[in-house]
């Protein structure tokens, strides 16, 4: 790998950010084509359902006699079967182009090395694993539901200085900055779903839609184990599909089903479960301390994003603690820090 390499991948990386909230649950790619070190075509998977970055690469070449005599850089294997589209592995070897140089093999089981299998037997060279840590972090939210079987988690809460994330007896308490706020809407945006638990939705009424950003208001995930919820709050007008995971049978609306889940101490195992099987691959948790510690507990999680502002409460509901967590990144919003953790 050479210093061009290395750039055209970084191109083809930030061509796939493009597609975040909008290919989903497809993984985002990106794609670049060059030829003797001029870029000829770009693309990246820009919808669910539609081409895939590779095609969208190749429909952007004018030159197309070039092609033969190209290098592509793609950040995910290319597919080998057919699913909503057909193969983007037939449609490389097609062009007859010379080489390819993939960041990420494909997790998934029905690519898992056949795509690059594919085109080594059509004579085309491949490289793989160029910037391959980045490629997973992009991507990490379709390598965790593949590897895992279970969606990316994502923990999210505000706390003041001194600790606290609501006043006492869960009053609800306005933490965070406009400029922090507006950063929230746009995760909703990005995540497939949505959770909080019952005394959350109890407390604070929240809508859990997508307001100071652009982009797919998610899925709604409600945990109401004993349908305690009144049906004039918000989670339950039915506007944004939602589900509402709880022991109880109750039936279910338009854009509003009840999950009847066994009485037992595995609740977020099991509701985990069943997003995996309606193909649901990450969620945002913004919901209180007991849902959040409980999945840091049993270790349910994958990211947590800390937005902490200059305020002091001086008394209230603690924030949950993160104890040895790596930190990942540290970004300010005016008054507010935002404080990225993964889970080790």
């Amino acid at each position: 790998m050479n210093d061009f390499d290395t750039l055209m991948m970084r191109r083809a990386l930030d061509l796939a950010r493009l597609g975040t909230g909008y290919a989903r649950p497809n993984p985002v790619v990106g794609c670049v084509i060059t030829h003797q070190g001029r870029i000829i075509g770009e693309g990246w998977h820009r919808q669910y359902g539609g081409p895939h970055a590779e095609v969208n690469a190749i429909a952007s070449v004018t030159e197309e006699h070039l092609l033969p005599e190209s290098r592509v850089y793609v950040t995910l294997e290319p597919c080998s079967h057919h699913g909503k589209t057909p193969p983007c592995a037939d449609l490389l070897i097609a062009k007859q182009v010379k080489e390819i140089i993939i960041c990420n093999l494909d997790p998934n089981p029905l690519v898992a090395g056949r795509g690059i299998e594919k085109l080594r037997a059509a004579g085309i060279h491949v490289e793989t694993d160029v910037l391959s840590a980045e490629g997973r972090w992009l991507n990490r939210r379709f390598f965790t539901f593949q590897e895992k079987t279970r969606p990316y988690v994502v923990l999210k809460w505000a706390e003041t200085s001194d600790g606290f994330l609501a006043g006492p007896y869960f009053q609800p308490i306005q933490i965070s900055g406009e400029l922090a706020r507006a950063v929230v809407h746009q995760w909703r945006a990005d995540e497939q779903a949505i959770l909080i638990g019952t005394r959350t939705a109890l407390h604070d009424n929240p809508n859990l839609n997508v307001r100071e950003w652009f982009g797919q208001a998610p899925l709604r995930v409600i945990i109401d184990k004993n349908l305690s919820l009144p049906p004039s709050h918000h989670v339950l007008n039915g506007q944004i599909p939602t589900l509402v995971y709880t022991y109880r049978k109750r039936d279910s609306k338009p854009n509003l089903e009840f999950v009847e889940l066994a009485e037992a101490d595995d609740l977020f195992p099991q509701l985990f479960a069943d997003l995996y099987r309606r193909n649901v691959q990450s969620v945002l948790v913004e919901g209180g301390p007991t849902v959040l510690n409980s999945l840091m507990r049993d270790g349910l999680w994958d990211e947590a994003r800390v937005l902490r502002n200059s305020k002091k409460l001086g008394g209230g509901i603690l924030a949950p603690k993160l104890g040895l967590a790596g930190l990942h990144e540290h970004l300010t919003f005016g008054p507010d820090e935002l404080f990225v953790y993964q889970n080790r």
